[in-house]
């Protein structure tokens, strides 16, 4: 396929393609990451980054440059996820910023595009290192820069852009050790130049395969979750249809008509999704009386994209949605809102990241608002922390992601936060988050309250304990698959067969004189009376220090150690 202007229709496609081909070697990315750890998750949270961008530009019907590149880059800053999706979401970002003033673009415009994708990505990041995603994202821009004047056939252009960036990510273990002694190449880069590879096959005259994008019959920012019922007896449905159709407005509807239009659907059924724009709105509702919604929707406008399905007769299939479940999830989140609106706006709000009930029960025990599930097996979008930020009705909202993965989905969140003021606190492990945490008073000013979370980070040493799923090297230590691995705040502290001989063998090297208190808080593989026998051990190595047991109930991490 040889042209020499990308427009609006080619470049849907192309990013579709880029999309499609993450998508289907997320998993193959995830093994690149440096620790051998279980939960190496880099392809999961840029897959998930761009599928949201994805649905929502295969969902837009206007195809006009500045068009999709909104849907591009609205879609993949809300679902950004860990620190490769949010990067990708600023590559994507700063990429769009510059092709929405063009109604096509030349390899001249294409040029200017990454160059400014580069700039807006380094700016994202506090320190940024080279031997990384960004490091792949620059040599491809640079060489896009050199050639842009003298090649005008995109093909060729994209050709000579992509084998630049394939040099550049084979020289990541030149420049992060940590790579080297891994034997990987970057997970990150190597997740770029999967999405490139993809939007060059599109390039070169292959159509991407469109089934993993139609667009959701729900508003995504609600997180809707419908699952198949086909367990379900159809006596059990209490509303028998699944209506679903588009408003086409004959004039802007203000918010309070939206509201006033969600309540009467409320009054008729349940599953209650109803989301206006400018043009349209989007009407979704499980109801007995598809009639009545459809006849107080043709005051607003003319009607299309009908679709009414019998849910008792075709409960088998998969367009059947939990109408119950969902409708109770709304109208517990709806009542959450309604009390946290009847309460006094609080001067300060703390959101803490989590994974596993006992951790969220500690958090939420020393002062915690709320509590984001996650923050091991799977990151928290920015979506997920603005959603946090909604629930917790404060002025100063302090955020402790605990993961060092989560911090930029954080400070991307507070950028997105209009209405409250919010500030991440850089809490890289659930011990430092703890630490912060007991550290904020509230009779303190937010510069006061900043600086001292912020300083008690440096008197806790953290440790993780995990296994190995494959052999490498990391910090001069051998490890084998199934290995028992104690990870610190500064990299592989120990390693070993036995989990317990790990964990005291790692604490031996954090323990001084100085040293007060050991926290454990065991995981969901490990039962308390296993628990309670290493704590145990613990104060038989080390008489002079006290030591605290308590149940984190996280994934993938046997425990979860401080040393104060």
């Amino acid at each position: 396929m040889s042209y020499n202007i990308l427009d609006a229709s080619s470049l849907k496609k192309a990013f579709l393609a880029g999309a499609s081909s993450l998508e289907a070697k997320k998993e193959w990315i995830n093994e690149l990451n440096v620790f051998p750890v279980p939960d190496g998750d880099t392809g999961t949270n840029m897959t998930m980054t761009i599928m949201s961008a994805a649905k929502e530009v295969a969902s837009i019907s206007e195809e006009s440059l500045p068009a999709v590149c909104k849907a591009i880059s609205s879609g993949s800053l809300r679902g950004a996820r860990g620190n490769s999706g949010v990067i990708l979401s600023q590559l994507l970002r700063g990429f769009t910023n510059v092709l929405k003033e063009y109604d096509s673009a030349d390899t001249l415009v294409l040029a200017a595009a990454m160059e400014k994708a580069v700039e807006t990505a380094y700016k994202a990041v506090m320190k940024p290192k080279e031997g990384t995603i960004l490091t792949v994202a620059k040599g491809m821009s640079e060489r896009a820069m050199e050639i842009a004047s003298e090649v005008e056939d995109i093909q060729e252009f994209m050709k000579e852009v992509i084998d630049e960036g394939e040099k550049m990510l084979a020289k990541t273990p030149q420049l992060l050790p940590v790579l080297k002694q891994a034997g990987v190449v970057d997970s990150g880069g190597q997740g770029l130049m999967q999405i490139m590879r993809g939007v060059y096959t599109y390039i070169a005259g292959k159509e991407p395969d469109y089934a993993d994008f139609e667009p959701e019959s729900s508003d995504k920012s609600l997180h809707l979750q419908f699952t198949d019922t086909e367990h379900i007896d159809t006596a059990n449905i209490k509303f028998g249809y699944c209506t679903e159709f588009i408003v086409n407005l004959e004039k802007e509807i203000g918010e309070k008509e939206v509201e006033e239009f969600k309540d009467y659907l409320e009054s008729i059924g349940d599953s209650i999704v109803c989301v206006a724009d400018e043009e349209l709105i989007k009407i979704h509702v499980h109801t007995n009386d598809p009639g009545l919604a459809i006849q107080k929707a043709l005051t607003h406008g003319s009607l299309s994209r009908i679709k009414i399905d019998n849910m008792r007769e075709e409960h088998r299939e998969r367009l059947i949605k939990n109408a119950e479940q969902l409708a109770k999830e709304q109208s517990a989140q709806r009542a959450v809102q309604k009390e946290a609106s009847k309460e006094p706006q609080k001067d300060y709000g703390i959101i803490s990241v989590a994974a596993g009930e006992g951790l969220t029960k500690v958090f939420k025990e020393i002062g915690a608002d709320y509590v984001i599930e996650g923050g091991q097996t799977m990151n928290p979008s920015t979506q997920d922390v603005l959603d946090a930020i909604d629930k917790v009705n404060a002025k100063d909202i302090f955020i402790l992601p605990n993961n060092k993965n989560i911090i930029l989905a954080a400070e991307q969140a507070a950028k997105m936060s209009e209405a409250k003021k919010i500030h991440v606190i850089p809490t890289k492990t659930i011990p430092q988050g703890i630490s912060a945490l007991i550290a904020f008073m509230p009779e303190s000013s937010v510069e006061e309250n900043i600086e001292n979370m912020t300083c008690e980070l440096a008197s806790v040493s953290s440790l993780q304990l995990t296994y190995a799923v494959r052999d490498t090297s990391v910090d001069g230590i051998e490890i084998n698959e199934g290995d028992i691995m104690a990870i610190g705040d500064q990299g592989m502290v120990e390693a070993g067969k036995s989990i317990e001989a790990t964990l005291i063998g790692a604490l031996k090297k954090l323990v001084d004189e100085d040293t007060e208190i050991i926290s454990l808080f065991y995981g969901a593989d490990i039962s308390e009376k296993e628990a309670q026998e290493t704590a145990l051990k613990i104060e038989e190595n080390f008489p002079d220090t006290e030591v605290e047991l308590d149940y984190g109930g996280q994934p993938v991490y046997y425990y979860i150690a401080s040393v104060e």
